[in-house]
């Protein structure tokens, strides 16, 4: 794309020396320019605006930016009044709108859940283990509260010790038509840093080895999926994939859940951070992505 870019700005140069009566790149009418970055990503439209004013101008149309904003945007917009900043905000650009989309969006008055576009990738939610119900999550003598900045809401939970383990949460959000996945951000061991440098503790981590976690997701129109997983991979945080849900209608509700409820053996030393919701495209089943 950058040998493409740097061919279109010689050419321009070489078209500046043109007679009047010749024609170079920057003849071309802006509608037409606008008509061929519809076709590019937001990237490279980024890049080729800076090829001429002209180029620049067709790069803002709402024409270029409409078909990468979600079908659903206008609803976005109404319901999650954070996308707007004030009463000017209603004339937003489709090219304002996209940029706000791609950055996090809370949901309400909840700081700890939150929405947003991977460009033309999809749109994304990511929820706080503060929005889930964790049993024994607010008694000491089991959890801890852990500032962090490795979590995307600046904290997680971390778990001592406890003989069984429930969390569970639930949001209803309306997602773009499409397939998603679900995964619970998980780390065996307590990160922390010193002297510059990223330690994980292990000495607390017990349990996870003898019978597997299991994930289960559900749908208001009755799809579900379940995983289950022996966790055995300490010191990094991983996305364990719970399953897949299909959006057909916007409006779409969900329950999700991780458990470890046999009781012969403790559990602890467990890092708990979010749920993350991807288009399913998006990433492989189990992974270390970085959302």
């Amino acid at each position: 794309m950058g040998a493409n870019i740097s061919g279109l700005v010689d050419h321009e140069k070489l078209t500046s020396n043109m007679s009047p009566l010749e024609t170079g790149l920057g003849d071309l009418p802006e509608s037409c320019i606008a008509l061929v970055l519809t076709h590019l990503d937001p990237i490279q439209i980024s890049k080729i605006s800076r090829v001429s004013r002209t180029f620049h101008q067709a790069s803002l149309t709402d024409l270029v930016w409409e078909p990468k904003l979600p079908q659903n945007y206008q609803i976005l917009l109404k319901n999650y009044k954070n996308l707007l900043s004030n009463a000017s905000d209603e004339h937003l650009t489709k090219k304002d709108i996209f940029v706000r989309l791609c950055r996090p969006n809370y949901f309400g008055s909840s700081n700890y859940k939150a929405f947003w576009m991977e460009k033309n990738r999809g749109m994304c939610v990511c929820i706080s283990w503060k929005e889930m119900k964790i049993t024994g999550i607010e008694d000491r003598r089991y959890w801890t509260h852990v500032t962090s900045d490795e979590s995307r809401f600046n904290t997680f939970a971390f778990l001592k010790q406890i003989w069984w383990v429930e969390g569970e949460g639930n949001l209803e959000f309306e997602f773009p038509a499409g397939n998603y996945s679900v995964f619970f951000r998980l780390q065996l061991g307590k990160t922390s840093t010193r002297l510059g440098r990223r330690i994980c503790t292990v000495d607390q981590v017990q349990g996870w080895n003898i019978k597997p976690v299991q994930f289960q997701l559900s749908t208001s129109n009755g799809q579900k999926a379940s995983a289950q997983y022996y966790l055995n991979e300490p010191g990094k945080w991983i996305n364990y994939y719970v399953g897949d849900f299909v959006v057909d209608s916007m409006q779409t509700k969900l329950k999700f859940s991780m458990t470890q409820i046999d009781c012969t053996h403790t559990k602890g030393g467990l890092c708990l951070d979010s749920v993350l919701i991807i288009p399913t495209h998006i990433g492989p089943k189990k992974s270390m992505l970085t959302f």
